[in-house]
Parts: C-alpha cells; structure tokens; sequence
C-alpha cells in the first residue's frame, strides 16, 4: 500500500535528515530593500544568530516554444537567515518567501510549535495580502550501517512500490550503480506531491560515503491563502508524509528504527 495508514510513531532512530516548510507570498519589496531590523528584533530570543546571502535567481525564459524565445536574466535575491543558538532551525526571510526549517525534527506538534510566532510577527511586520503556495518538505535518509543492517539489501526494507527494479529477487542490488523512483501527482484537489525515493549519497560523498536509501516528500499547493488556511493545509500535507513513510517500511525496518506510538 503506497498511502498508509496514519498511525503516528516516534522513532529512536529517526532516519529525518531535515524538515522545511516555505509560504510563499507576493513580493514586498521593503523586505529586499533594507535589513529586516524589526523582524529580527521580535524573533532574536528564539534565533539569535543572523547573516545574510545575496544569491543570484535563475534566469527566465521568455515566449517558450516561439521563434523569439529569450533568456531573460533575474535580479539577485537577498536571503535573510535567522539561526538558533544551537544552529539546528532555520528562519529563511526573501521579499518572496519565508521558510522555517530544521535538521532535529521531533514531531510535528513540536514543528508547527516553532513556526507559530516567526510567521506570526512576520503577518503582523509586512501585512501580506496572501500565500501563493504553501509547502512542505520531508527528506529521510536510512542507514543501514546506524540501524544495525550492513549487508541486508533494501528490498527487505524498503516496499515494493518504492524500490523499482530493486524489489525483484532476480536483480543484484551490488550490480546496481543508479535506481530511483520520481513521483509527481495529485492525492487531491489542489494537492501536489513530489517524490524522490532511491540508494543515494549525502553531500555528495565527500563527507559519507554510505549509500543510504532517501525517501524525499515535498507537498505544495497554489493559490490565495489567507493566514487562517495555513494551519489546515500544513496538516493536510503532514497526514500524506506520514502515510508515505509509514507505506515505505517493511516491519523489519519499523523494528529496526526502534519505534513508539504518539497520541
């Protein structure tokens, strides 16, 4: 079954890597203009530490499929980022976007706890007229080494429907240089779902150089939000990562991350 059911653990070995949540809103361009002083001051307590990025937007292309097709270059984008003391969350502030993220994901109660009060000064600083989109992203890694697991191949692991070719007895996984699964659908009405699961490196190797198995669910949707839709929709897109993980793992793997039930 490819969507679980909703049943809720918390696991010892938890294989989240991070957790981002981005709102997107039309531009205001007072935040690109100067530095978000006022912003900063109402959510230092809880992110003290700042810097900030001007990263270079990529380009548009303009009348696709014309003959007067053209590449259009973008203004760089400055990107305010607000950190915990700890460095594990992250505020991400653009005169398009705001995002809270974080490499120590406990459970979402925890999460939308700690995106309360950022957007909430966020809403009352810059007023925006409306969301756009509203996404949400989980990234796993599983490692076989931390779980105990070295030489059991993913498909005692891992489902069929996540693994491809990989699920078939005939096939040797060591054989096997690149396999991976990319999804795009709708579970629903103005829902969007964009999966990546496949044997993979983290940063690239350099620094791992385990292949791990990376279950990558990012949830989106468009439109005019107004601050009151977000908390709903937010749990929308939770309830579909949960059944996803949860339609991902073989008992032995559930066993193995040494689960245990929340409310």
């Amino acid at each position: 079954m490819f969507f679980a059911s909703n049943d809720r653990y918390r696991y010892a070995r938890s294989p989240l890597i991070e957790v981002i949540c981005q709102l997107r809103f039309p531009a205001i361009l007072s935040i690109g203009a100067k530095e978000p002083a006022q912003f900063q001051e109402a959510i230092r307590r809880d992110f003290p530490r700042y810097a900030v990025k001007t990263e270079q937007a990529p380009v548009k292309v303009v009348g696709a499929g014309t003959p007067n097709a053209r590449v259009e270059p973008q203004a760089p984008v400055t990107n305010y980022h607000f950190i915990s003391a700890d460095g594990f969350w992250k505020i991400n502030l653009t005169s398009t976007f705001i995002a809270l993220s974080t490499l120590r994901y406990t459970r979402w109660e925890d999460f939308a706890h700690a995106l309360d009060k950022p957007l909430a000064q966020f809403i009352q600083i810059y007023e925006p007229a409306f969301f756009e989109r509203v996404g949400l992203r989980y990234i796993n890694a599983f490692s076989r080494k931390v779980l105990g697991l070295e030489g059991t191949p993913w498909a005692d692991l891992i489902q069929p429907a996540f693994l491809g070719p990989l699920a078939e007895s005939d096939l040797e996984e060591s054989t096997v240089s690149r396999c991976s699964l990319d999804l795009e659908m709708k579970p629903e009405e103005n829902v969007r779902l964009k999966l990546h699961a496949g044997p993979g490196l983290l940063q690239g190797g350099k620094q791992d150089s385990e292949v791990k198995f990376i279950l990558d669910s990012d949830l989106s949707c468009n439109g005019s939000f107004s601050p009151e839709r977000i908390p709903e929709r937010l749990e929308c897109f939770h309830g579909y990562a949960t059944r996803i993980l949860r339609g991902a793992l073989t008992s032995q793997l559930h066993t193995a991350m040494g689960p245990f039930p929340l409310d």
